[in-house]
């Protein structure tokens, strides 16, 4: 595989789009695996190239938004255990299957992806009543309002006894049952992620987004840590493999770092929504690509 400087250029520019991207929503991948194969890279081979390179680049976005991710520490690690194990079983799927299988399927994860990312706050609403996953009400809304007016009576009766005791609201809390769906869902989204890793971010995104009541933030923070462990994962499998264009890692590395400390800073001032539907018109316009080849 012959390329040439320009090849160089355009693989560090979308590593540097990708790193950014997958820190600030998700789906950066889909744009550095297109343009591998767009310069030559064999699809099989582009999407390893693809998982390798952008480890550091989840790592850093993992670590820049560690305040998020502290609050979700409890849970993490049961979720970064299916990852690790659903990571693992997708890699070894990617390297036995056949090469022209790959590239069939390609389109269809991609869309799927693309559709649950779409979808998401529609399923989410949908989800919330089955599951009894309720949001806290906001500070000083009709809820809050509503609360304090419930347990004033009880104030005031102990009040005339000369005692006060107030006892303070409890927060609805999340359903246990949706614990082990959340568990399930992350090992087959790591499935997806070590099999293809384009459009992972999409993936991890969605799932989180449907048995989680965290804000976007806490969210994307989550997605980080554990796009890492399955990339690590993946990538550790994958070195071994000779699948790798290892002339391709470096300068796709450097590039999705600079790119995932850009994108955090920018995570707090753009939309989520509005990235979303770029997200989603890129994952639709190389999908597309890959049925016209």
């Amino acid at each position: 595989m012959h390329l040439d400087v320009l090849d160089y250029l355009a693989a560090a520019g979308a590593g540097g789009a990708a790193g950014a991207i997958n820190a600030l929503a998700g789906g950066g991948t889909l744009v550095s695996f297109s343009t591998l194969v767009g310069i030559g890279v064999p699809p099989v081979t582009a999407n390893v190239t693809n998982t390798v390179s952008l480890v550091p680049g989840y790592l850093t976005g993992a670590w820049a938004q560690r305040d998020d991710l502290r609050l979700q520490l409890r849970h993490a690690w049961a979720l970064a255990s299916a990852a690790f194990a659903g990571g693992l079983c997708g890699s070894v799927l990617l390297v036995t299957i056949p090469a022209h299988a790959f590239r069939v399927v390609v389109p269809y994860l991609i869309l799927l992806a693309c559709a649950l990312l779409l979808a998401q706050d529609w399923l989410r609403a949908r989800l919330r009543p089955v599951t009894g996953v309720t949001a806290p009400a906001p500070v000083g809304s009709a809820g809050d309002e509503k609360k304090k007016a419930d347990v004033a009576p009880d104030i005031d009766h102990v009040a005339e006894a000369g005692v006060v005791e107030v006892k303070p609201v409890q927060a609805p809390q999340r359903s246990e049952q949706a614990q082990p769906v959340l568990v399930i869902t992350v090992f087959l989204a790591a499935v997806y992620g070590g099999f293809f890793g384009a459009g992972l971010g999409i993936m991890l995104l969605a799932v989180l987004g449907l048995f989680t009541t965290q804000s976007m933030l806490q969210v994307n923070a989550l997605k980080q840590a554990l796009a890492f462990v399955i990339n690590v994962v993946a990538a550790i499998f994958f070195a071994i493999s000779g699948h790798v264009a290892w002339e391709l890692v470096p300068v796709m590395a450097v590039a999705a770092m600079v790119g995932a400390v850009f994108g955090t800073r920018l995570v707090r001032v753009i939309s989520p929504a509005h990235l979303r539907i770029v997200v989603v018109v890129v994952g639709v316009a190389v999908a597309i690509a890959f049925w016209l080849e």
